[in-house]
């Protein structure tokens, strides 16, 4: 799925939890899922109100919030793998002389310059994040961006992509509407990760799929339908078995 502009127009503390307040109902940022309120949810036998449903959802399906930000590409959060790995131990309650023992890397003083470096990364992260609030109060002529979906697999220059942009590229290319035939395949990296983008809304994300299932959604689209199928799977739209023998979109 997309990261939406619901996600990144959230609060700190609604990011932290996981889920905005609606008028009547409670809305994951994390998957799109929406609770209404007012009705009572079953989960293992036992009832809940809708708010503490959704905690449970986000629980059951996504670990929990930490999980799911500490998963998203380093584009999006600015982090190595190394440090993915050190806030992972930190927010397991690991000691410096735990996780110096689990990395198996220098000393607890090492850890702890690590720690230092997070630190400062949190500082520099409140400073440009008040400096965008302010920018926006001025920046008139920003662009409006496609919002990124959270399962790609390298975030580069294809997703510099405006909203404008990405209304012309499906109007040239599925001249009968987004859900007709795809008239040529792009020959630019931009253009065939919309076109791509498009062409995964006709999967439902509730179902998994054979190849010969895969294959009938995709040859009406295009006849090389091979050729999308591997696009599907190279932009991180779709995943499959190892074999082959399943797929199912990415959430």
């Amino acid at each position: 799925m997309e990261i939406s502009e619901t996600f990144w127009n959230a609060s700190m503390e609604e990011l932290k939890r996981g889920y905005i307040e609606e008028s009547d109902a409670y809305l994951c940022l994390l998957c799109g899922e929406e609770v209404e309120k007012g009705i009572v949810y079953p989960h293992e036998n036992i009832l809940y109100e809708a708010e503490r449903y959704m905690r449970i959802h986000i629980e059951a399906n996504h670990q929990s919030v930490f999980d799911y930000l500490l998963g998203l590409d380093k584009k999006l959060t600015g982090l190595t793998d190394h440090q993915k790995k050190l806030l992972r131990l930190f927010h397991q309650g690991k000691s410096d002389a735990d996780v110096q023992k689990e990395l198996g890397i220098g000393s607890a003083s090492t850890i702890r310059n690590h720690r230092f470096v997070l630190k400062e990364k949190e500082r520099q992260a409140k400073t440009f994040l008040a400096m965008m609030e302010l920018l926006k109060e001025k920046d008139e002529h920003a662009p409006a961006f496609v919002p990124l979906h959270k399962t790609a697999r390298m975030i580069d220059d294809r997703y510099n992509i405006t909203q404008e942009e990405q209304e012309e590229i499906v109007k040239k290319f599925f001249p009968e509407g987004p859900k007709g035939h795809l008239e040529k395949f792009p020959p630019k990296q931009k253009q065939r990760l919309v076109v791509i983008k498009e062409i995964s809304k006709h999967f439902d994300s509730e179902r998994t799929y054979d190849e010969k299932e895969l294959n009938q959604v995709l040859k009406p689209i295009y006849e090389d339908y091979v050729m999308i199928r591997r696009y599907l799977i190279e932009y991180g739209f779709l995943d499959r078995k190892a074999d082959g023998s399943r797929y199912w979109l990415k959430k």
